[in-house]
Parts: structure tokens; sequence; C-alpha cells
């Protein structure tokens, strides 16, 4: 609470607070998540997590934040977009179909950060994995990123030498 004047001004997050203690309903004000892994992927593959989300929804949905990214990327805007509704208390559960839609790794922080500011996640299609195989599962998530992005420099390394060639037989030409 802050004094502004002779008026008391509250957060959100204090009021939001209050509402749980004096035993009121607090309202889901739900932020839906998607997230696809690049820009190869299609459009198609966001707006079908966004409609699961849509039909499964028991709350009011404040806004749609969405990434094409990878879920190792710590820097996406629109998951930066999600923490800040989170943080001003605009949102108070988030909404992801699959877990590492969210964060590839890392998602107990998410959570824990979350639930500082009162949010709390659900996943749609929890993980019902455990121990070995989800260690292999991680696993292989990590070579799979990784070799894409050895064979996307790769390809980007072509693609400049095929530009520099090209421009060396125009110059040739043009002489």
């Amino acid at each position: 609470m802050t004094w502004v004047g002779r008026e008391r001004r509250f957060s959100s997050i204090d009021v939001e607070a209050m509402k749980v203690s004096t035993g009121g309903e607090r309202v889901r004000l739900e932020g839906l998540y998607v997230r696809v892994s690049g820009s190869h992927e299609l459009e198609s593959s966001l707006q079908a997590q966004e409609k699961e989300l849509r039909a499964t929804s028991t709350g009011e949905i404040v806004k749609v934040f969405g990434d094409r990214a990878c879920g190792l990327w710590e820097d996406r805007p629109g998951l930066s977009r999600l923490l800040r509704a989170v943080a001003d208390g605009s949102v108070t559960v988030v909404r992801v179909a699959h877990e590492d839609r969210l964060a590839r790794f890392g998602g107990g922080w998410l959570k824990h950060v979350l639930s500082v500011y009162g949010a709390r996640l659900e996943v749609l299609h929890p993980k019902t994995l455990g121990g070995r195989d989800e260690l292999l599962e991680d696993f292989v998530s990590l070579v799979t990123m990784f070799a894409g992005r050895l064979y996307g420099m790769r390809s980007a390394k072509n693609r400049r030498r095929l530009l520099a060639e090209s421009a060396q037989c125009d110059a040739g030409r043009a002489a």
C-alpha cells in the first residue's frame, strides 16, 4: 500500500491476495502460452495449441502469448510479456498444452516464479514419463536441437559461399 495525497493505493497483487484471504473466490485470469521451435514449423501448430487450450478453458482468457523460438532460449518476447502480465496481476493462471512448450528445461524455476506472484501453471498434457525414460527424452531433445543448429550454421555458410562465388562470376563477366 502507498499513499498518494489523502488516498491509499494498493497493487493488484495485494488486492488479489486480500480476496483470497477473505474467503472470496479468486478470479481465473488465464494467460495461454503457445510456442513452436522455429520459423520452419507451421502456423497451424500454434493455432492448434491455442484452439485446444481455449476449448478446455474454465476462466477468463486474458491473452494468448506466443513465440517462434527454441524452448531453451531465455529471451523469448512472448514469454517475457507473459511473465510481466503475471507480475502485474493481470494473469493468475498460465496454461500450456505441454510443459516443454513453456521451457525445455528449468520449468521448475518458472513454476516458482509464478507462485511468487500468486499464479500457477496448468499443463493440459502432463508428462507421464519418469526416471530413465524422461532423462533419455531430454537427452534426445538436446542432441536434436544442437544437430539442427549445426546444420543451420552449415547451410548459412554454404549460402554465403555460393553468393560470393556468384558475385565473382558476375564481376568476371562485367570485366
